[in-house]
């Protein structure tokens, strides 16, 4: 073997990525050493067979059409550019990873090099730096939560107190039936209206502070969105062995949002399903994306834990309400909150599968609906 093959073989073999070359037909043909690490199988077992069988059904049944569709039009989705994605093991367990794909002609021969990177070691870092900073934020929200629960009742309490003072004056004055002390209790009821006015004043300064910036909003295909927000949210999860299943629109619904935000949405719904089903004997999850019967686009996490209790789904969305043990109880109302601003709504149901369904929808347009402010 040539010096110059000898060297390319070397830095093929000890890659710190996975490299995977794929032909116009998906049938694998070279798999370093890194790969066979990454996804159990050897090489002799891989090599001749359709990259399908490195992916997830969903993915799996998906892929030859997207090669097809590129060969015949020449569109570019994913080559030349990286995304995060999920791979499957031999063992049929998930994880997230980023490719990036590259293309070649050797002859007439079309080939497309696949450069593989495991994420679960690094999100999982990053997921506890999460983790970390949703604590600190809490810790201010509790902090912030006292200061204004004191300011409220130093600024409410003495309106209220002068209007009840007001009315008492009032009900004296209207009671005795006199023409002199008639004018004396309507001026004493207008002051008490007053005094309300200023609590209700009061209470819209409150809510102003609470308000979140307005969205920074692109046009974003949805389904991309609950493919990455998923491998994310399964780094780190308590519960092993789910089952994840995808039923997304082949329409490939694409709305203005923010993508941040939205993967916040699903990430937050997809650990909630993932955590209900920890010590639950049937464990599957699916995600779902639709156009419905109003036009909107649909977004269903759906999962085979224990469900909610019809006592707390009343107030699943109420600040501080939490099923779980170290719950903090915001994330929902956050959730409905961004989903709220961005002109859709969030709501619970039963899941077909026997746990609990949360599904949200956003306006299938170019976000004209989408609300200045997000509330919390």
């Amino acid at each position: 073997m040539p010096i110059e093959a000898q060297i390319l073989q070397a830095v093929y073999d000890t890659s710190l990525d996975a490299i995977i070359v794929i032909d116009q037909k998906g049938l694998m043909r070279s798999y370093n050493k890194i790969a066979e690490k990454l996804f159990h199988y050897s090489a002799k077992e891989i090599l001749g067979q359709n990259i399908k069988m490195l992916m997830p059904p969903y993915f799996a049944e998906k892929h030859d059409g997207y090669l097809e569709r590129y060969l015949r039009t020449g569109e570019r989705r994913i080559i030349g550019i990286g995304r995060v994605v999920t791979g499957q093991r031999k063992d049929g367990s998930t994880f997230p990873l980023e490719l990036s794909i590259g293309e070649a002609r050797i002859g007439d021969e079309r080939l497309f090099a696949g450069f593989i990177r495991d994420l679960t070691d690094r999100q999982q870092m990053e997921q506890r730096v999460h983790e970390l900073q949703e604590e600190l934020v809490h810790a201010s929200r509790l902090a912030s939560l006292g200061e204004i629960t004191s300011m409220v009742a130093h600024e409410v309490n003495q309106p209220l107190s002068a209007s009840g003072t007001y009315l008492e004056v009032a009900r004296e004055l209207l009671v005795s039936e006199r023409e002199d002390r008639l004018a004396g209790g309507l001026k004493a009821i207008e002051q008490a209206a007053a005094q309300i006015r200023r609590v209700g004043e009061t209470v819209r300064r409150i809510r102003e502070f609470a308000r979140k910036k307005t969205p920074d909003l692109a046009f974003e295909d949805i389904n991309r969105i609950i493919e990455e927000a998923n491998a994310i949210a399964a780094v780190g999860t308590k519960a092993k062995n789910i089952r994840t299943m995808f039923d997304l629109s082949a329409l490939h619904p694409r709305t203005r949002v923010d993508r941040i935000q939205i993967q916040q949405v699903v990430m937050n719904l997809v650990r909630n399903a993932m955590d209900a089903m920890t010590d639950h004997e049937r464990r599957e999850l699916v995600l779902q994306s639709r156009i419905n019967e109003a036009g909107e686009i649909e977004i269903s996490v759906l999962d085979s834990g224990p469900g909610i209790s019809e006592a707390a789904a009343k107030r699943l969305f109420t600040p501080f309400m939490t099923t779980k043990k170290d719950g903090t109880g915001l994330g929902l109302a956050i959730c409905r909150s961004i989903v709220e601003a961005h002109g859709g709504r969030l709501w619970h149901e039963k899941s077909p599968l026997g746990g609990a369904a949360f599904k949200f929808t956003l306006p299938a347009n170019t976000g004209s609906d989408v609300k200045p402010h997000a509330s919390i």
